[in-house]
């Protein structure tokens, strides 16, 4: 009796005997005699070469066989070697240190081979590798935007400052680390310390602080944080200005204290690559107590302006009625025209008619007024 093994075009047997790789079996139709093939002594593995890359825990033994190493491509990759597996013009792996094995057929393959010590991974077709389902595995992608630098470091060392775009970098060539610093004018708000003025008085005071990064080196490099750092040295200028200050010059002229802030913080911040654009006060904020007793004050000031204010009416009043006085003692003609008017005004409305001769008008009304009572 005969058994029949058949392999496709796209496949190929892989003959064990015995255990031990025997023979590759391309692709036809391969009789045998039932009595001289046994399961325990033959075997056919069948595998498919559409499935491109080659996994067999025998490899390194079948490699070693002419028939074989016509059939795959092997790539042997030191610890410090990657390559990149194109099928068809299409990539299809990223494979690292070890030995792998490729069908040659029935795709065309195309191999690159790279040294992750050159770190810098420069490809015409970067976001297509970037792309590839497992890239990350082997590769650092950092983009950078258009208004930021990017510090890249290697193994706590810095080696480059990034413009903007993609840039791409091997895994497994030391440490990477990287940090971005934004080169937009940023806002700082320093909320809420108690201080002490001069003459006591506790209260809270919020400041804002405006500012850009001019050097990001030194923004990644002096210090650890450089917002952070700014942020407390905002603090201390703060506490150290106000704290010289009596309470009514400090609400009389805030601008003083906030011009005073950002000399003594711009210093300071252009040590580690800050340029402070603008410092003020946002707020301060007073105890409670300390709110109604200068509310109580403030209505005293208030009702003392107001109550010098009618004072000044009143003399001023006065002083022109003494004006009138005078001029109409001196003038007896501008008097008795006083007269009339005044006359006229109590008249109004009334159909008398009254004829007055030469004397005083003033007493003559008087006369009037006795006889008709």
């Amino acid at each position: 009796m005969f058994g029949k093994i058949r392999i496709r075009k796209h496949e190929r047997g892989l003959w064990f005997r015995y255990g031990d790789f025997h023979k590759l079996l391309g692709p036809g139709t391969y009789r045998f005699l039932s009595r001289l093939w046994s399961r325990s002594r033959d075997r056919v593995e069948i595998v498919n070469t559409l499935d491109t890359k080659f996994e067999h825990a025998l490899l390194d033994l079948m490699a070693a066989e002419d028939a074989v190493r016509d059939e795959l491509m092997m790539l042997d990759l030191n610890d410090n070697e990657r390559a990149l597996v194109w099928k068809n013009d299409r990539l299809a792996y990223i494979v690292g240190p070890g030995r792998h094995a490729f069908w040659r057929s029935p795709y065309e393959l195309n191999v690159e081979s790279y040294d992750i010590n050159d770190f810098r991974l420069d490809h015409a077709r970067i976001e297509t590798i970037c792309a590839l389902k497992g890239s990350s595995f082997w590769l650092h992608g950092i983009e950078v935007g258009p208004n930021e630098d990017v510090l890249l470091f290697r193994d706590g060392k810095l080696i480059e400052t990034l413009d903007e775009g993609s840039h791409v970098y091997w895994k497994g060539a030391g440490k990477i680390t990287w940090k971005a610093v934004d080169r937009r004018e940023q806002l700082n708000d320093v909320a809420g310390q108690e201080i002490m003025t001069n003459d006591k008085v506790t209260l809270r005071v919020n400041l804002l602080v405006t500012y850009v990064v001019t050097d990001a080196v030194k923004a990644a490099t002096v210090v650890q944080d450089y917002a952070q750092s700014l942020y407390r040295e905002a603090q201390l200028a703060l506490r150290a200005a106000v704290g010289t200050r009596n309470l009514d010059t400090l609400l009389a002229d805030k601008e003083a204290v906030g011009s005073e802030v950002r000399d003594v913080l711009a210093k300071r911040a252009a040590e580690f690559g800050i340029e402070v654009r603008g410092v003020g006060l946002k707020d301060i904020i007073l105890p409670g107590e300390m709110k109604a007793i200068l509310n109580q004050v403030i209505e005293a000031e208030k009702q003392a302006q107001a109550n010098l204010i009618k004072r000044r009416e009143e003399t001023a009043a006065a002083r022109s009625q003494a004006n009138t006085a005078k001029l109409l003692s001196e003038n007896p003609q501008l008097a008795r025209m006083k007269e009339l008017e005044l006359l006229q005004e109590i008249l109004s409305g009334s159909k008398s008619t009254f004829v007055f001769g030469s004397a005083d008008i003033a007493e003559q009304v008087r006369g009037l007024v006795a006889s008709s009572q």
